[in-house]
């Protein structure tokens, strides 16, 4: 599906946010590259953190200020919970080719999500469960993964995500009018009635950026019989896993239980 008034230059100036990223050293030698064909000419690229060969696996999508090479820092906290961390970076991101559109977006994480047997068995992994895990902007791509993947996946965890893309075009400084969510937005909310899988949503109480209303009401609207609305005190949108950490990833730890 194509998001056409998501896909102008003013609206993706707002969304977007890429950085190159400098050279493939990561800080643990284990850290390895993943490259997946989006396009006959495209790839996206990323970083795998392994834990052990079972362990259960996040496919992560991170924030549209970021790139996978900042999980560098970041793996560790849930490496040593006994789960493998996969970051996947955004077209024009990092070391992908491209750049980045709202359409790809959500192309491409299906995409990725449908390359992950291959990425697993060419790094000797074979995870036990695979779960799908989205932040910020990332959050559409993780519950467009979950809507398409239903029951093959054990979870998805949103990390203060959106409901309204709109309302966050908004919270950006892009007023858009004449917009219908169904029709013109990436649906987050809507789509969150037909996922069933088991959802973990975290967020902090004081996000001025995306307003904790946010992940409220994706709580409300998940069609899921095991969903669970952490919201951390204290701690923003850049805050939120660094500042809550020990409930950030005790909530992780107890969702996924490796």
């Amino acid at each position: 599906m194509t998001h056409p008034i998501l896909d102008q230059p003013d609206v993706l100036q707002a969304l977007f946010h890429p950085r190159q990223e400098d050279r493939f050293d990561p800080i643990d030698p284990r850290t390895r590259r993943v490259a997946v064909e989006v396009e006959s000419t495209i790839s996206v690229r990323g970083r795998l953190y392994p834990a052990a060969f079972d362990s259960p696996a996040i496919l992560f999508f991170h924030g549209n200020g970021e790139i996978a090479a900042d999980y560098d820092y970041i793996a560790k906290f849930f490496t040593q919970l006994g789960i493998t961390l996969l970051v996947i970076d955004y077209r024009g991101y990092g070391a992908s080719d491209g750049t980045p559109t709202a359409s790809t977006l959500l192309q491409d994480a299906v995409t990725v999500f449908k390359a992950l047997g291959g990425i697993f068995t060419s790094n000797q992994l074979n995870p036990k469960q695979v779960y799908v895990m989205g932040r910020s902007l990332g959050s559409a791509a993780a519950i467009e993964v979950a809507l398409y993947a239903g029951n093959s996946i054990a979870g998805l965890i949103i990390d203060s995500g959106f409901a309204q893309t709109f309302e966050l075009l908004a919270c950006l400084g892009v007023e858009v009018k004449g917009v219908d969510e169904e029709r013109d937005g990436v649906g987050n909310l809507l789509k969150m009635g037909r996922i069933t899988t088991p959802t973990l949503i975290i967020h902090g109480q004081d996000d001025v950026l995306i307003p904790v209303k946010h992940a409220q009401d994706l709580y409300h609207c998940c069609a899921a019989q095991n969903k669970q609305l952490v919201v951390i005190a204290n701690v923003g949108h850049n805050t939120v896993m660094m500042f809550g950490r020990e409930q950030y990833f005790l909530a992780i730890k107890k969702f996924v239980n490796p």
